[in-house]
């Protein structure tokens, strides 16, 4: 009976529409794009607004329900899994792009809008939208897991993008991190409430609209693809076409192994070494030089078999390579599973770590193909393997764990882009210590004190 009450409790507020406890429906919102398995909430509500994300809030907290945000569930770390049952608040009907201020160069969203949406809304203002995980995940998911993809090294993460979040909190009450409407371009105005919720994966709760930093379109745009004869000389190409202060808007890198299966994907015939794939961005007169200077830096460095893309339909041929990375990894191994790393090192000790994670990988007889924003220094491991054979899942999962356990020993981090979610809790704590993780749990405990936002996630 009291099952019965809370339902037509949530009913009162969204509809019958909105609120499901189909298992098609839970099962589909108990899981992402990642290895761990399916955890379908009770039951799923699809809120309009967010008063309506206020009010649902305020029954599970009085009921004291978990809740768990879903946005479009491209995550790659188990982060929408209901482990304790409750509340699915899957945002998808919150789709509209709210406050566009074009000669302000900011624009705020709802939590259903997704990337490739908010650029197609911007076609015409020669404005968009740079942040790109590669999925067309939404919006306010990328602010919960400060995401960020192939152009961060020119235009940042979420982190440096998010001027401004409306969020629900566990009690249903409404928090502005910037304050009510603020979209200032800077401030030291208090404590950076906005970025504490930046990478807070749901636990903190639920984003409702974020306000994000636009970008003016470039003039043009020149894409290039280069091979080379080591891992070491890619990687000091990328530290010395930075140094130089080439504006570089995306600087790729594949492996061997990585450009050999993209070559068998796409029916592409680049020379299978490691690879550097770049874009820069800026007015034809810039671009010349940025071209000039960096063919001479990779020349030096060995590189050859340099290739040029100016106009767009090349440019996509050249990058789609890069793009179908993910599909091309598992293509080696038709029927199984892809689960992606995503550690971070400074860019110095880029060389070293995927020397030794390549040594490891082929010592332990894993398929893992190598890809990576080496602007950032965060290179990604497409590991492929069978999820139905103990033995390798096993191998591979000693493997994950040592991957990220190197990258902590040369100063990194055991996620530059994908989050915490569920598997790298104790490599969290590693990574920062005790103390930090006392300080997050009291931050958790004030503004939830229940555990009732997403619980068993990050901490």
């Amino acid at each position: 009976s009291s099952v019965e009450r809370v339902l037509s409790a949530f009913r009162s507020v969204s509809g019958d529409e909105g609120v499901s406890v189909g298992s098609a429906v839970r099962e589909q919102h108990g899981r992402d794009e990642s290895v761990h398995r399916c955890q379908p909430p009770d039951v799923v509500v699809f809120p309009r607004s967010v008063e309506e994300v206020s009010a649902l809030a305020k029954i599970c907290h009085h009921h004291q329900l978990p809740m768990i945000p879903f946005g479009t569930g491209t995550g790659l770390e188990g982060g929408v899994g209901a482990l304790k049952g409750g509340v699915c608040f899957s945002l998808r009907k919150m789709d509209q792009v709210l406050d566009l201020h074009q000669e302000d160069f900011d624009v705020t969203v709802e939590p259903g809008v997704t990337r490739k949406g908010l650029n197609s809304y911007l076609r015409d203002t020669g404005l968009w939208f740079p942040v790109d995980p590669g999925a067309d995940a939404s919006l306010c998911g990328m602010a919960a897991t400060s995401a960020s993809g192939t152009n961060a090294v020119r235009y940042g993460t979420m982190r440096e993008n998010v001027l401004n979040l409306e969020v629900v909190l566990a009690d249903g009450t409404v928090l502005h991190t910037a304050g009510k409407g603020r979209r200032p371009r800077k401030t030291s105005a208090g404590y950076n409430l906005t970025n504490l919720f930046v990478g807070s994966e749901g636990t903190l709760g639920i984003i409702t609209k974020a306000t994000l930093r636009l970008f003016g379109i470039p003039e043009s745009m020149v894409s290039a693809v280069c091979s080379f004869p080591s891992v070491q000389s890619a990687v000091d190409s990328t530290v010395q076409i930075l140094q130089a202060g080439v504006p570089i808007a995306r600087i790729e890198f594949l492996d061997d192994v990585m450009i050999n299966a993209c070559n068998r994907f796409n029916n592409l015939s680049y020379a299978v070494t490691p690879t550097l794939f770049l874009e820069f961005h800026g007015s034809s007169k810039s671009m010349e030089e940025q071209v000039s200077i960096t063919e001479e830096i990779t020349r030096d460095n060995g590189g050859s078999d340099f290739a040029w893309a100016e106009d767009e339909e090349t440019r996509g041929r050249l990058w789609k390579a890069r793009h179908d990375a993910w599909y091309a990894a598992l293509a080696l191994r038709p029927g199984c599973k892809a689960y992606s790393t995503d550690v971070c090192v400074p860019i110095s000790r880029l060389p070293q770590i995927i020397v030794e994670t390549k040594e490891d990988l082929i010592r332990n007889n894993i398929t893992g193909p190598i890809a990576g924003h080496v602007g950032d220094g965060n290179f990604h491991c497409l590991i492929v393997l069978d999820p139905n054979d103990p033995d390798e899942v096993q191998r591979v999962h000693s493997f994950t764990e040592r991957l990220a356990r190197r990258a902590l020993a040369m100063d990194g981090t055991c996620t530059g882009e994908h989050g915490i979610g569920l598997g790298k809790r104790a490599l969290l704590r590693e990574e920062v210590g005790p103390l930090a993780i006392e300080v997050m749990q009291g931050l958790k405990a004030t503004l939830d004190p229940k555990n009732l936002m997403n619980p068993g996630k990050v901490l």
